[in-house]
């Protein structure tokens, strides 16, 4: 999901320059969140320029940090520390003195001493570390160890009411007499938990506890995440945490859309039906979007200007139209009976193939578009973020066919915060659910479809359910790994969430058979797990979206923060905002309220 606003801890270097003559600076600027304090003691006879790239910008061109005047001079930068930097030293004739690559540490001061080597009449750079960097990782720690503590109390608390109703019924069974009749009622409620924890639930927890688990991390994510990069979204090519919770949503929504359709066509429910339902489901998610999710108060007064046409629930809305049609016309209402056929092993694909057939044709129109479709003063199948990527020579391409087709049919109407704008330093406005990516969306989920599939074709058979899972996960990831190449940039086609590449699809497609796989086995299978607290937002997922993309910005569940240098307040202010919600949405079930289009 993307932030409505850039996140105010800029990845590109936010330069502060002063400078002095002799020795160390006296003070520096306040550092923020993610910055470091880097000086320059230039002991040279001429001056210096100082350039640098980040390392996770692909072949982007040298931007210049500082210039330092020779003669015992210092010149100070404020640096971004999410990603490692090169930097590079050079003299005013364009030689280059020093070149290094290094990740700084949040809140630490660097100094890098420019001067003539003793050993030779070359100069040198040497660095040092005038004041240690704060331990970043640490609120982290300390939030994952108490949601460990509070997950433990969650567990041990039920254990041990269990055991004390055990011990009523034991006492109650073995002591006949009648001082004992006060443990009556705790026999009958204990007897009421042993026959309402054997009976069988009439829906799988695994697929409500997998929704509920990515939008929860969707919820942290939207919220900033603590402010660490790795819960952000990629800044091009590249995955992250941020970069997983949505096509595990699209996922799902495929899961769900063939068991929910083959229970609707068992009961009888005419495709006239069906096409009014899905319509008219559509039409509301796509509105919401539109309407609601692009607008808060905060905004102003509704403008078109300003107005985003693409959106998350818009592609979700869309997605799901196409895979319920593909269930609707080519979905069966009854397994087969097994015969001796060659294809029974792999029947829960076979049986489908007019949807096979439509899928390969969708892909190859993604593959056709976005490799051979010329674009206006750009290569041809580029995939790269543009800006000062690539050596610069293609500025205006970002997103290449993908974000020219979006350009020509939106124009300024798109989301202008791009994960790329920052470290790529790109002037094109670029919509990660555009036209083109809701391709690879309507892949993905009909990859959450076969594993409805499977779970519907070997249905009790949960060692076949598990390996099916497992074999589509292997074929996915090694799909993924040889389109990838293994490697961020340098792959026939990266994983990239910006544009939903294929490799992407193929990969987090990976991810979630084996988390669906898991959370099956834990839970539906086992049943050591009830999917708590995450069943409670999966089963009101639409209410906990919309909630926090509308009021999200409000106390209770943000304010503006006062301490900004380092992590702690930001990643509180996430936690607690997600924990309301998913509070919230243990009240509704507790009400028996469920948003439901």
């Amino acid at each position: 999901m993307e932030p409505r606003t850039p996140l105010h801890a800029s990845l590109t270097l936010l330069i502060l320059v002063t400078s002095s003559h002799g020795g160390h600076l006296k003070s520096g600027p306040a550092l923020k969140m993610d910055q470091a304090l880097l000086t320059f003691h230039n002991q040279l006879t001429e001056e210096v320029q100082v350039f640098y790239t980040s390392d996770s910008c692909y072949k982007c061109v040298y931007q210049h940090l500082v210039t330092v005047k020779p003669n015992n001079n210092n010149a100070s930068a404020v640096i971004s520390t999410k990603f490692p930097l090169t930097l590079q030293v050079e003299w005013t004739r364009n030689v280059t003195l020093c070149s290094w690559s290094q990740t700084y540490g949040e809140g630490g001061h660097y100094s890098v001493w420019i001067q003539m080597s003793e050993a030779a009449s070359n100069p040198s750079c040497t660095d040092a570390v005038d004041k240690r960097p704060n331990n970043a990782h640490l609120p982290l720690l300390v939030g994952a160890l108490s949601l460990a503590i509070i997950a433990l109390l969650f567990v041990v608390a039920p254990y041990i009411y269990r055991r004390r109703c055990t011990s009523k019924c034991i006492r109650t069974i073995c002591c006949q007499g009648p001082q004992y009749s006060v443990d009556n009622d705790g026999a009958q409620v204990c007897e009421a938990e042993h026959n309402t924890t054997k009976a069988k639930p009439t829906r799988l927890r695994s697929l409500d506890t997998f929704r509920g688990f990515a939008l929860t991390v969707m919820v942290f994510v939207n919220y900033g995440g603590g402010g660490y990069w790795f819960f952000q979204h990629a800044p091009w090519n590249g995955l992250t945490v941020g970069d997983l919770v949505m096509p595990w949503f699209v996922f799902i929504i495929g899961t769900s859309v063939v068991l929910a359709f083959r229970s609707m066509q068992r009961r009888g429910v005419s495709r006239q039906q069906l096409l009014r339902k899905i319509t008219w489901r559509t039409v509301v998610l796509v509105m919401l979007g539109f309407c609601f999710i692009n607008y808060s108060p905060r905004d102003g007064p509704l403008s078109w200007s300003w107005l985003r046409i693409p959106g998350v629930l818009q592609r979700l809305g869309f997605t799901y139209f196409v895979l319920s049609l593909l269930q609707t016309f080519w979905g069966l209402k009854e397994i087969p009976l097994r015969a001796n056929h060659w294809w029974n092993p792999v029947q829960d694909v076979v049986l489908y193939w007019p949807q096979w057939l439509i899928i390969i044709l969708l892909e190859t129109l993604w593959l056709c578009i976005t490799l051979l479709m010329p674009v206006p003063n750009c290569p041809t199948g580029y995939l790269g973020a543009g800006g000062i990527g690539d050596n610069g020579l293609y500025p205006n391409c970002t997103g290449g066919a993908a974000g020219y087709i979006d350009r020509w049919m939106f124009g300024d109407n798109m989301y202008r915060y791009p994960t790329c704008k920052e470290i790529y330093r790109t002037t094109q406005p670029f919509d990660p659910e555009g036209v083109l990516g809701t391709i690879n969306s309507i892949v993905m989920g009909f990859l959450g479809m076969q594993g409805g599939k499977i779970i519907i074709f070997y249905r009790g058979a949960n060692v076949r359910i598990l390996c099916r899972f497992l074999v589509w996960a292997v074929i996915l990831g090694i799909s993924a790994a040889i389109l990838s190449k293994c490697t961020r940039d340098g792959g026939f086609i990266p994983v990239n969430k910006n544009l939903w590449s294929l490799s992407y699809v193929m990969c987090t497609g990976c991810f979630s058979f084996l988390l669906l796989g898991g959370m099956y086995f834990v839970t539906d299978i086992k049943g050591w797990w009830g999917g708590q607290p995450f069943i409670y937002p999966g089963m009101n997922s639409i209410f906990v979206y919309v909630g926090h993309s509308l009021l999200g910005f409000y106390f209770p569940f943000s304010w503006e923060m006062r301490f900004q240098e380092s992590h702690w307040e930001w990643l509180f202010q996430s936690l607690w905002a997600t924990a309301l919600w998913v509070l919230i949405a243990y009240l509704l079930y507790r009400k028996k309220f469920f948003l439901k289009i």
